[in-house]
């Protein structure tokens, strides 16, 4: 019977005061403690389980600005969208042939923003799982690619910053939804593939290329 890995992540309280935090607002990290597992299968971690049954990559504009082990640095850009659809791509996507699971967790930290107020690692760093089950994936000599699909700002942030465009100005935070398909292969043969969405919240200052904060709130497409 397969293993279902279940994602892992933040789910803040659907009102107004999250969806202007989602923009950038001041109290960004003071709501992320109040923290809960995420369900649904389109809030799976990038990472699969171990075996898995029968159940490529489209390339970001910019180019990476670096590599941080065997995972791919974040690109050198400006554009929020783009920039969390590379950013979706990167967390769909892992080798375990490859890399151990503290590689992945450094080469996903580098796409971190540096202003440490607003950054919550916690959230993304959940995104994989723990060094046991990776040894067990392995094994398997699993890995995935990632197809991104499309992404956009969600109904509810557009709403937020036509009624207040100032508020995105405290912290430059966008956020944005990414859809997209992960295919996952294994060891003798094995290959399947599934649907993925993730909302994520960029930080991109003007004139600075954009960075990671979050895994966003969930908020109405």
């Amino acid at each position: 019977m397969r293993k279902c890995l279940t994602g892992y992540g933040l789910r803040w309280p659907a009102n107004r005061r999250i969806t202007v935090i989602a923009i950038g607002l001041a109290c960004l990290l003071a709501l992320a403690a109040a923290t809960a597992v995420f369900t649904g299968r389109d809030d799976h971690p990038a990472a699969a389980p171990v075996p898995s049954p029968a159940h490529s990559s489209a390339a970001p504009t910019g180019q990476p600005s670096s590599r941080s082990g065997p995972v791919a640095g974040p690109p050198r850009i400006s554009d929020p969208v783009e920039f969390a659809e590379a950013a979706a791509k990167m967390l769909w996507s892992y080798d375990t042939r490859t890399t151990s699971q503290a590689q992945q967790l450094t080469g996903m930290r580098a796409w971190m923003t540096k202003e440490d107020e607003y950054g919550d690692w916690a959230s993304i760093s959940a995104q994989i799982p723990d060094p046991l089950l990776w040894t067990q994936m392995a094994n398997q000599k699993q890995h995935a690619t990632a197809t991104i699909a499309e992404g956009h700002y969600p109904a509810a942030f557009k709403q937020a910053l036509a009624e207040d465009p100032a508020a995105i100005t405290k912290a430059y935070i966008y956020a944005v939804t990414v859809t997209g398909k992960q295919k996952i292969t294994w060891a003798k043969g094995g290959t399947g593939a599934e649907d993925r969405s993730v909302t994520l919240a960029v930080q991109c200052r003007p004139s600075t290329d954009c960075s990671l904060v979050a895994i966003a709130p969930r908020v109405a497409p």
